[in-house]
């Protein structure tokens, strides 16, 4: 029996409003149906549902408390076509929860079954088998990097200022614009055309009241760091939505488009497990905090230059930690003392540093 064979559907309706409510009906009239029979109130994923998160756990609301010790990976299983998908079931107050042991295939079609040894706490089973359908959201095709542009050529850029406290080494060019380079503090540069240099630099320092061509092409790498950013917060249909509900220490990230619609924490190391040409791009709504002595880890390949972390507001890197990626920050970035970094950090604001290894990836 399908899972709409439980539901009936009540319409509550005011002059200016409605809302729909699932509910279920015991008052069946056939004598082989207990009239206790549990039911199935609501689920998440809904039936035919579509565009789901590839880390989604299946929820199942049933209309009454049901026996935990029948609340297992035996009663309640996914499927992919005739495969079963590996996982674990919990089960709190009237709800289950399936979660799958690896996440799930992007645009695929899955089954969610509920057998009749699935019983109430009074002992009372299901009346039926029950199934519905879902299909996942995401990319079938491996994502693309976002594009710098000029932007690129900068392991650091910046609007409004680059802070250092002394000492800190760097690899690869700064730049600051469309501020002057009085906004550049803690470098110590000797003045060249169209640049400075610094004993903390293996490279150029650049800013915007340089002589030419220098002022034109930092206004160049600034757009084009806009666009970058533009083009990373508007990826469309995510693998991973509000994964870990924005903590992901400790955990291993595989290759797709992942989305926070808050901050995310990093209290404990984070693997990236891809090849070379694998792509992350992380979409952060609000801050990312990286805790003190934690690191990016990077396994089979995977790039810093292929991870790509959009900040809607700032980043701050904790003390002695390792991150790896392009920043791309609307707001701030801060490295506290004796963190490293390898990538780009490429903020719409300020960059703050205090005795910091910074470099440009390969």
């Amino acid at each position: 029996m399908k899972l709409t064979n439980y539901f009936s559907t009540i319409l509550v309706a005011t002059l200016f409003s409605a809302a729909f409510f699932v509910g279920c009906d015991n008052t069946s009239t056939d004598p082989d149906i207990d009239a206790d029979a549990p039911l199935i109130f609501s689920t998440s994923p809904a039936n035919n549902e579509n565009n789901v998160e590839r880390n989604k756990v299946v929820e199942i609301v049933f209309d009454q408390a049901m026996n935990p010790s029948t609340m297992n990976s035996s009663t309640i299983t996914l499927h992919q076509g005739s495969s079963t998908v590996n996982g674990s079931v919990d089960y709190s107050g009237t709800t289950a929860r399936f979660t799958s042991e690896n996440v799930l295939d992007a645009q695929t079609d899955y089954t969610v079954n509920v057998s009749t040894d699935a019983r109430s706490s009074s002992g009372v089973a299901l009346a039926d088998d029950s199934e519905w359908n879902f299909t996942t959201g995401g990319n079938s095709e491996q994502v693309e990097v976002v594009d710098l542009g000029t932007a690129g050529n900068y392991v650091i850029l910046a609007k409004s200022a680059i802070n250092n406290n002394a000492t800190s080494a760097f690899t690869g060019d700064l730049g600051l614009s469309p501020m002057a380079e009085s906004f550049i503090t803690g470098f110590s540069q000797t003045e060249e055309t169209g640049y400075s240099t610094s004993d903390q630099v293996t490279g150029r320092i650049y800013a915007a009241d340089m002589a030419d061509p220098t002022q034109a092409n930092l206004a160049t790498a600034v757009e084009d760091m806009s666009n970058a950013y533009d083009d990373a917060e508007g990826r469309s249909n995510p693998d991973f939505v509000n994964l870990h509900s924005g903590e992901i220490g400790g955990n291993t990230l595989s290759p797709g488009l992942y989305n926070w619609s808050d901050s995310v924490m990093i209290s404990e190391n984070v693997t990236f497990s891809g090849d070379e040409n694998d792509v992350w791009i992380l979409q952060v709504a609000d801050n990312v905090t990286v805790s003190s002595d934690v690191s990016i880890i990077l396994s089979g390949g995977a790039q810093a230059q292929n991870i790509f972390w959009q900040a809607g507001e700032n980043v701050t890197i904790g003390s002695n930690s390792h991150f790896e990626g392009i920043i791309l920050s609307m707001s701030g970035i801060t490295l506290d003392n004796d963190a490293s970094f390898k990538g780009r950090i490429l903020t719409q604001t300020a960059a703050i540093f205090d005795s910091n290894t910074v470099e440009e990836p390969q």
